[in-house]
């Protein structure tokens, strides 16, 4: 690839992770069930709209899990996909390939988000613990819950929880071991979002 060709890509890529996340941050503050009115929540809200709202008229949600998002996160993924490989002169790409290669992707991303928003919730519960910045306020509604089952089986150690450890040493296991794992078991090689 030339140059042009490669900042093209990087555009893409970048471009289309960004938008990923925020999609991917929504369906976890819906799972959570985050404040709706958070100035951050309204944002995503926002964001999203234009492109989730047309597809949740034909992709009904779950068992409260906002299949729609999963979906707009899997079609970004297609389009990202398609436009890399035009743009590098590889033709179209295997819509067989999309599906394992779009979930890989989604699942990386949400583990990245959890690590990030674990360090973010750690360094807080420092150096402001009490704080009611809304930021701070959405990572612990999505963090919180997520660390609950551990809580339960690890128990703090007096005034110390050390089960933001465990929490790590899980979502390490999975970026590690397990998606690579399931990125060979399914046959996809190189991942277009989400890293």
């Amino acid at each position: 690839m030339n140059t042009m060709q490669e900042m093209l890509v990087y555009l893409i890529q970048t471009l289309g992770s960004l938008y990923m996340l925020i999609v991917l941050l929504r369906f976890l503050l819906q799972l959570t069930r985050a404040d709706f009115y958070n100035p951050i929540s309204q944002g995503i809200g926002k964001a999203t709209n234009p492109l989730l709202l047309p597809l949740r008229r034909v992709i009904p949600g779950i068992y409260g899990i906002d299949m729609a998002s999963l979906v707009l996160a899997m079609l970004l993924q297609w389009v990202a996909g398609q436009l890399i490989y035009l743009v590098a002169g590889q033709g179209l790409l295997n819509p067989l390939v999309v599906i394992p290669m779009g979930l890989i992707g989604i699942l990386k991303m949400l583990v990245q988000i959890y690590f990030v928003g674990m360090i973010v919730y750690i360094v807080a519960s420092w150096i402001a613990p009490f704080s009611q910045n809304p930021a701070l306020l959405l990572v612990r509604q999505l963090v919180e819950p997520a660390m609950a089952p551990l809580r339960k089986i690890i128990p703090a150690m007096g005034p110390i929880d050390i089960s933001p450890i465990f929490f790590f040493l899980i979502l390490n296991l999975f970026n590690q071991f397990l998606i690579p794992a399931l990125a060979g078991l399914l046959g996809v090689r190189g991942l277009l979002l989400g890293f």
